[in-house]
């Protein structure tokens, strides 16, 4: 039985589609998720000048594709760190809307555990492949010791759950073996015939979280758009 979690939400700007804090009760994690268009309004807040982890959510120009980008940062001699790096990826060419910003409480990220979160936060993202991931190469996993390693896996858990409350099921995959119910009445069968090519159209899906999901195997045909 999976325990139940108390995530607490605070709306930085009094607002649903501003800025987000957001924690989980005895957890050291920090997460903020803050639109393109307040970045500049959050220069005062000392959490995002830390070591930590960013996500970048956008879409595709000419498909209109979920695309996220997936970094991490360090403080550095000028004091900047989470946010600073953010900023400056204004200058790309990927145009994303919104950030996502994963630090502690108590600013425990070094270098290791740094590139081995964004090693593994980056490869989840491919697995899961709801999100078309940006990154041009594989991160350096670094090296980290089976404590360590231990502890960071426990912390990508949290992070998983925080980010799919935010409403990014970036690690979710869209067909999730654990979803799908094993139980007949919670199939859906269609069969229809092609009136152009003859032929009978069968397909079968499979209902979960995300509504119904069709299967391989599945046959469809192209429909002539008016």
């Amino acid at each position: 039985m999976v325990a139940s979690k108390n995530i607490n939400y605070f709306l930085i700007d009094g607002k649903s589609d501003g800025r987000i804090k957001c924690t989980i009760q005895n957890w050291t994690g920090l997460f903020y998720k803050v639109p393109r268009t307040y970045l500049d309004e959050c220069k005062n807040i000392k959490a995002m000048k830390k070591t930590g982890i960013y996500f970048l959510f956008g879409k595709n120009d000419d498909d209109d594709e979920d695309c996220v980008y997936v970094g991490q940062a360090r403080i550095r001699k000028n004091g900047e760190g989470l946010l600073g790096r953010v900023q400056e990826h204004i200058k790309d060419s990927f145009y994303f809307t919104d950030a996502v910003m994963l630090t502690t409480q108590n600013n425990i990220f070094g270098p290791t555990e740094i590139s081995y979160l964004e090693n593994k936060f980056t490869n989840l993202a491919i697995e899961a492949d709801r999100y078309n991931v940006k990154n041009g190469n594989e991160p350096n996993p670094g090296t980290v010791t089976e404590e360590i390693e231990s502890e960071l896996l426990e912390f990508m858990e949290y992070s998983k759950l925080v980010m799919g409350v935010l409403g990014y099921k970036i690690f979710i995959p869209i067909n999730n073996k654990n979803e799908l119910v094993e139980n007949e009445d919670l199939y859906l069968y269609l069969s229809r015939r092609d009136a152009k090519t003859n032929k009978e159209i069968n397909a079968t899906c499979k209902r979960s979280s995300e509504g119904f999901v069709v299967l391989k195997g599945s046959d469809f045909c192209e429909i002539d758009a008016d």
